[in-house]
């Protein structure tokens, strides 16, 4: 997708990837990952999920990625904090606390600025992007991230129903995009029942994965 379409999303507030709570996978299986207090976690195409502040709380380093600057300051904003707000490279980078927001685009990363990102998650990155450019994705983080573990969630659906984003991606492309990670599912659900947009799209199931990760 290009910048220009999330861009307008946010400013047209057509967001309704954004949760009004905080994922309860996440909260379920992220003790799963055992992960050392303090360590920092890389959350791509972040918005502004309350997730960033639900790990930060647990003890974590947050480092969110997110291309619109309105999701950035809503963030900030929404939680009463005050960031401090510098150039780094390719990204204005909103910091307060635990948590860093880097406003840009997530694929001019360098391996050197998430070389201390022990942690991932994933809850709209991968699923937010089209076949080719999710490939590019899990080239990246497969290049640059050091050794550790997380989590990445998917939906999985008939994409010839209804057109992406968020869109389909079957269990076997997260295997292969991932081949050199240990991928373990965890968990799947039916959730068509919670999803009106694709029901009307004629869609019969719609499956949502949880997987952990380990790089």
């Amino acid at each position: 997708m290009e910048p220009a379409f999330w861009q307008k999303r946010w400013a047209d507030n057509q967001i309704g990837f954004h949760q009004a709570r905080v994922n309860p996978f996440l909260q379920k299986y992220w003790p799963h990952l055992q992960l050392a207090p303090g360590s920092r976690v890389l959350v791509p195409l972040c918005g502004k999920s309350l997730d960033l502040a639900w790990l930060a709380a647990q003890g974590h380093r947050v480092l969110g990625v997110e291309l619109s600057r309105q999701a950035v300051e809503a963030f900030f904003r929404e939680h009463g904090l005050e960031p401090r707000v510098a150039q780094q490279g390719a990204f204005e980078v909103w910091r307060s606390g635990d948590v860093e927001l880097w406003c840009g685009d997530f694929f001019a990363l360098r391996a050197e600025d998430v070389a201390d990102c022990v942690a991932l998650y994933d809850r709209a990155a991968l699923i937010a992007l089209p076949p080719e450019m999710r490939a590019h994705y899990m080239r990246l983080l497969s290049q640059a991230l050091p050794a550790g573990a997380g989590l990445l969630l998917t939906l999985d659906y008939p994409q010839a129903l209804l057109a992406g984003p968020p869109f389909s991606v079957a269990d076997d492309e997260v295997r292969r995009g991932f081949a050199g990670w240990q991928v373990e599912a965890l968990d799947e659900q039916e959730v068509i029942g919670e999803s009106p947009k694709f029901l009307e799209a004629g869609v019969k199931s719609l499956i949502e994965r949880v997987y952990r990760v380990k790089f």
